[in-house]
């Protein structure tokens, strides 16, 4: 792995293709949220699919949590849309058919020449493609578990968002002035206050 490619360092902002053949940049992808960024191996490997359905299972969660999740792979776009479909994935997949990240990142798997993958890892990303935590998924139990990842998307969104404390110094007067601009989610909306609104 890159020695740059650390927490507290950013994760370049690669350009993919999805599976829908589209080019996607992962910046744009990720907008002003946090972020899962997950380099499988691809479709091949039982411990992607296990740790993709446990993703699945979890998405919801994440949806709701306003956190993005993002696959790179080295499948092609027909291979990747069928790991996709196979694991009840609803979020993007990208494909690095050309080990673009595998030889950028130097993590090519050499113990796998017929297949060469990249080494699994796991990213959960601030804004900015801001790397917070790395996990190396070579053994299945390097993967984070799910327990991982709501912790670190904890420690993330305390961090990033001013009004993770309603309580919190001036968040009221700053919902009270009709200034939106710290509190999530209402930043993008024109909220009136009601009437008794206090």
């Amino acid at each position: 792995m890159r020695a740059d490619i650390t927490p507290g360092g950013t994760f370049p902002d690669y350009e993919l293709t999805d599976h829908t053949a589209t080019p996607r940049r992962l910046s744009d992808l990720q907008g002003i949220d946090p972020m899962i960024l997950v380099l499988a191996r691809g479709h091949f490997c039982p411990k992607d699919h296990q740790q993709h359905l446990e993703l699945a299972a979890f998405y919801p969660k994440i949806a709701t949590g306003y956190t993005k999740i993002v696959t790179i792979a080295t499948d092609s776009v027909f291979t990747l849309n069928d790991f996709r479909t196979s694991v009840g994935a609803q979020w993007i997949f990208l494909s690095d058919a050309d080990r673009i990240v595998q030889k950028d990142l130097d993590i090519q798997e050499y113990t796998d020449p017929e297949n060469d993958p990249m080494i699994p890892y796991t990213f959960v990303l601030k804004p900015g493609l801001v790397i917070h935590t790395v996990y190396n998924g070579y053994w299945y139990w390097g993967r984070p578990s799910i327990s991982d990842l709501w912790r670190d998307l904890r420690e993330v969104t305390q961090e990033i968002r001013p009004d993770w404390d309603l309580n919190a110094a001036g968040l009221r007067e700053n919902w009270r002035s009709g200034d939106r601009s710290l509190h999530y989610a209402y930043h993008q909306m024109d909220i009136r206050r009601r009437p008794g609104e206090t």
